[in-house]
């Protein structure tokens, strides 16, 4: 992964890359079944609107998690689908990087991968899921409650916070989730049990892929053909951090802050410029034309697909270091400072280029900082803003039909315009 640290602002350009999902709650000897939580029914947070002839009984938000022994869990885990090392990616080093300063500071807003078909973007994706920390959640709470920050607490829990309850912590590794083509918008926000509510006089929640995605990733591969009414969904999570359920009479609302990463070949179709507004970097990926890494790319799959463990285990150290890398950025991030004259810079570089809004501008200072972080400093230079910046900026230029040039390049020439 120095490549990926010591990338300069030409190289970054002239890269292309890789990614895996499925995380589940890890808590010390406990270990929970992502199969069974679909079929569970959560109650509380539920406001009524009309129908008084239902007799409505709310209790507090749990879910059932089996406790099993440590060999157990560790066995589950080994029955999983191997995942594709994320250190075993071969180039791509702008793809990697967007990906990890998204790990490091979700606040970013996560990042657009596009580029031709078979360059291993989902595969990048994907392995990104050994490499997630561990947080602080609130433990039995289908939201990944933070027991902290109130903005992503759900209704439940803020409540037991003002009531002076005592919550209930554990560590759980921070989720991935895939949204597929083809999922209903009830799978996505949630829905309700008419059944349960007709038999038993009980409105129960059923918590969705958003519910699940609260303070984790939420991963759409090619995000371009995804239904508009779903794009419509997920523009509004976005937006606001919270999902709203409105059936049969009833409005829950609950946490919806992920860090929304999506995938796509251009050729296939552009993104409403809404939706591609709230991805907060945008990395390219091509082909690569080197024959001598084209068949380093070829050995190394075939060695996984032949022994998949194997293959992982020769790559552990290197995971394992790089996870040590993630959680240590993840703790200095805060100490990390910018000065004022280079923020300034970034404001006239985004400003020169017509940028609409300021999202831009925050994004470059935020992704800046995370690149400083991962590189173990406390303060940010111009190389870091000249590696993060067109990957920030690109795809909030507005499209010119006649202009042959990359938006990337452009966003570099007016960087060296400005900061020189």
């Amino acid at each position: 992964m120095a490549s990926v640290l010591g990338t300069s602002s030409t190289a970054i350009l002239a890269s292309r890359s890789l990614v895996s999902p499925s995380s589940k709650l890890t808590i010390p000897s406990i270990s929970v079944n992502p199969g069974q939580s679909s079929g569970r029914k959560f109650y509380g947070g539920i406001r009524i609107q009309g129908r008084p002839q239902f007799h409505v009984a709310a209790t507090n938000v749990a879910t059932e998690i089996n406790s099993v022994e440590q060999a157990q869990k560790l066995a589950n885990k080994e029955s999983q689908r191997p995942v594709y090392p994320f250190a075993a990616i071969v180039g791509q080093d702008e793809m990697k990087l967007c990906l990890l300063l998204n790990v490091i500071d979700p606040k970013i807003g996560g990042v657009m991968i596009m580029g031709d078909r078979g360059t291993g973007k989902s595969t990048a994706v994907r392995s990104l899921v050994d490499l997630l920390p561990e947080i602080k959640v609130v433990y039995g709470d289908p939201y990944n409650s933070d027991p902290v920050d109130p903005e992503s607490m759900g209704i439940e829990v803020r409540e037991k916070v003002t009531n002076g309850e005592e919550l209930t912590i554990a560590m759980a590794k921070i989720n991935m989730v895939d949204l597929p083509l083809g999922a209903t918008e009830d799978r996505v926000c949630g829905t309700i049990d008419i059944e349960k509510a007709l038999t038993e006089g009980v409105k129960a929640f059923e918590p969705g892929l958003l519910a699940k995605a609260n303070r984790g990733i939420l991963y759409v591969d090619e995000v371009n053909l995804l239904d508009d009414h779903l794009v419509d969904v997920l523009l509004d999570s976005a937006a606001s951090g919270w999902n709203t359920v409105e059936r049969e009479g009833i409005s829950i609302s609950h946490p919806a802050r992920f860090i929304l990463i999506g995938s796509g070949n251009p050729e296939e179709g552009e993104l409403r410029p809404q939706l591609l507004d709230r991805f907060g970097m945008h990395a390219q990926v091509g082909t690569v034309r080197d024959a001598e890494l084209r068949v380093k790319i070829v050995e190394e799959r075939a060695r996984f697909d032949k022994n998949p463990k194997e293959f992982r285990d020769s790559y552990q150290e290197e995971q394992d270091k790089l996870q040590q890398q993630i959680a240590s950025a993840r703790s200095s991030l805060s100490s990390v400072q910018i000065d004022h004259d280079l923020k300034v810079k970034i404001s006239k570089v985004c400003a020169e280029l017509n940028v609409d809004g300021l999202r831009g501008d925050i994004v470059t200072n935020r992704a800046a900082k995370a690149l400083a972080a991962l590189k173990g400093r406390d303060k940010v230079t111009a190389e870091d803003i000249a590696t993060v910046i067109p990957n920030c900026l690109r795809h909030r230029l507005r499209k010119d039909p006649l202009e042959s040039i990359d938006s990337g390049v452009l966003v570099s020439e007016k960087f060296y315009e400005v900061f020189s």
